[in-house]
């Protein structure tokens, strides 16, 4: 359905699409402005005449919402949606809609990817391969540090929807036994055994975070329950920054309190250079690419534009506000 009067805009398309996907499926809809980034102090001008406006992180706040007459519908490019103050937008009667699930996939494999690289250490081992260590070994192997056995340990879920459910399948997969804390009261089902949060930080091997941040996951992570942990656990984030107080986890890691941390986001991105973690002790970090393989992109497209053909069919789907 294009109507000649809808005007689509996108605040910030480079890091869904910087040139490896199309933007087709929602320029049917209308005229379509392609913005690869925008600052706070250029939304409005951009956005002014905006029907639909998408965004990924640039922030939609109150007062830029107010600034924007004609706007009908915001479309995160994004599962969670704090970038959109959606008390202002539903105060307007503008609906917003995100995108749940199309990063599942790669969120999961994410979460090994860290976790593997924290027990197998294989970037370590490749690099002192090529360095030549093992080339004059006098031994047929070595290795640094300790290699360990996920098989037997306790994988620890925070958050148990999609994403907590692909990343358990895959612990299961590996001998791993499965705790998880979730919002909503469940009966153990699935080999997933349902238990209180400072249970999983008190007895899991592993933690993995995959809670959206609200009010009451802000900082879920803080001194308190890392002194919890045991020594030989592993943290695992691939939800959102702010769950974790980062200075607690720096002094955790840098005191030897937990065994190591792979992250792939932070409580500002990109991070500033004074952020304790990049030069905390066993600390990996990634660039906030858990959900970003092209296929997880193509979909999230797809996804956003029936999102937007919904709205203008008088049904629309994944409504957050």
């Amino acid at each position: 359905m294009k109507d000649a009067t809808m005007n689509v805009v996108i605040l910030d398309g480079y890091t869904t699409n910087p040139g490896d996907c199309s933007w087709d499926s929602i320029a049917k809809f209308g005229s379509l402005d392609v913005y690869e980034r925008s600052v706070v102090s250029e939304i409005q001008q951009r956005a002014v005449n905006a029907d639909v406006v998408l965004t990924n992180k640039t922030p939609l706040s109150a007062e830029i919402i107010a600034n924007l007459p004609k706007l009908k519908l915001i479309c995160v490019l994004a599962t969670g949606v704090n970038v959109v103050d959606l008390e202002a937008a539903q105060a307007r009667g503008i609906t917003v809609c995100n995108v749940p699930g199309y990063s599942t996939p790669n969120v999961a494999q994410a979460v090994f990817a860290l976790l593997l690289e924290l027990t197998n250490q294989t970037a370590v081992h490749a690099a002192e391969v090529r360095s030549g260590a093992w080339s004059s070994c006098p031994d047929f192997c070595f290795w640094r540090g300790e290699l360990v056995e996920l098989d037997g340990r306790t994988l620890g879920l925070i958050g148990y929807g999609a994403i907590g459910q692909a990343v358990a399948a895959v612990g299961r997969a590996l001998g791993m036994t499965v705790m998880a804390a979730r919002r909503k009261k469940s009966s153990d089902s699935d080999g997933v055994t349902y238990v209180d949060t400072d249970t999983i930080f008190r007895e899991s091997d592993v933690v993995s975070l995959h809670c959206p941040l609200t009010p009451e996951t802000q900082e879920l992570v803080n001194a308190r329950r890392l002194e919890a942990m045991k020594s030989t656990a592993y943290l695992i984030n691939t939800s959102r920054g702010g769950v974790i107080h980062e200075q607690d986890l720096a002094d955790a890691l840098n005191e030897g309190r937990i065994a190591g941390a792979g992250l792939d986001v932070l409580s500002a991105e990109p991070p500033p250079v004074s952020n304790p973690l990049l030069t905390a002790k066993n600390c990996l970090i990634t660039p906030h690419i858990a959900w970003a393989s092209r296929a997880a992109r193509q979909r999230l497209i797809a996804a956003t534009s029936e999102n937007i053909g919904g709205f203008l069919d008088g049904s629309p789907q994944n409504v957050v506000a």
